[in-house]
């Protein structure tokens, strides 16, 4: 089986002048349908891109299937998964802008499925470790990478992943910084549960694109800031996945 490298997020990183050889795949899995997936190579190194919203950016975060997806990276041979994502900062000093390689989640969602088993064979159960979530090696590949490129980043830091695709309240956002988490999101925490159950190496590209709401001399976070911030910064994440796999 060829190894690859797994990238969910994708955003940009479809484009034929970087992926190489791009090839559609379709797999039935154990959980259903997964998210548009594109197998390639860039920079020569094989590579399964998993667009997380789809191509169209038409599933909202609940209803990914991240049980699929996650199964899918791991058959396709994904030896190591870096996640791409935009978060809200819930700290002044985490400015849109920023990269962030997170290290720590808490995980405020209700409604996935957030683990492979539905059951346990007798006298087999299975409670993974999740001390450290995120893999400390490939997270201080990435983060070596940024520093040599001059990108604005932090090493570490606790994402919230809540539902979706609300975003949050004021009293909320609050709660959330006194509870010491630095960035907020609404995908990262069910998929680094389900990686580490897959016992496939997790790390997580976060991009600060606003100050959620809990600021209240900015103006509340809306999706048109989102995308606005996230265009304009998005090719240093591009840059960091690139150096990646040109090492």
């Amino acid at each position: 089986m060829t190894k690859r490298l797994g990238i969910i997020g994708g955003s940009g990183l479809e484009d034929p002048q970087i992926l190489k050889d791009a090839e559609t795949v379709n797999m039935a899995t154990p959980y259903g349908a997964h998210s548009d997936l594109t197998l390639g190579l860039v920079n020569d190194t094989p590579v399964a891109i998993l667009s997380r919203h789809n191509k169209k950016h038409n599933l909202p975060p609940t209803q990914v299937n991240y049980r699929a997806n996650i199964w899918a990276l791991k058959e396709l041979g994904c030896e190591k998964i870096i996640a791409t994502t935009a978060v809200g900062s819930l700290r002044e000093e985490i400015k849109p802008g920023d990269i962030v390689f997170a290290d720590q989640f808490i995980d405020f969602t209700r409604q996935g499925k957030l683990s492979f088993y539905e059951s346990f064979p007798a006298g087999d159960m299975k409670h993974t470790a999740m001390a450290d979530p995120f893999d400390t090696n490939l997270r201080g590949e990435l983060a070596a990478i940024a520093d040599k490129q001059g990108i604005a980043f932090h090493n570490g830091g606790t994402i919230v992943t809540i539902e979706g695709p609300r975003f949050s309240t004021r009293a909320e956002s609050l709660m959330f910084r006194s509870w010491g988490a630095d960035m907020i999101n609404m995908s990262i925490a069910t998929e680094a549960v389900l990686a580490n159950e897959a016992e496939v190496p997790y790390a997580v590209i976060a991009m600060s694109t606003d100050y959620d709401c809990w600021k209240t001399d900015t103006e509340p976070v809306s999706w048109e800031a989102v995308l606005q911030t996230f265009k304009k910064n998005v090719q240093k994440v591009l840059n960091i996945l690139l150096a990646y796999t040109d090492a």
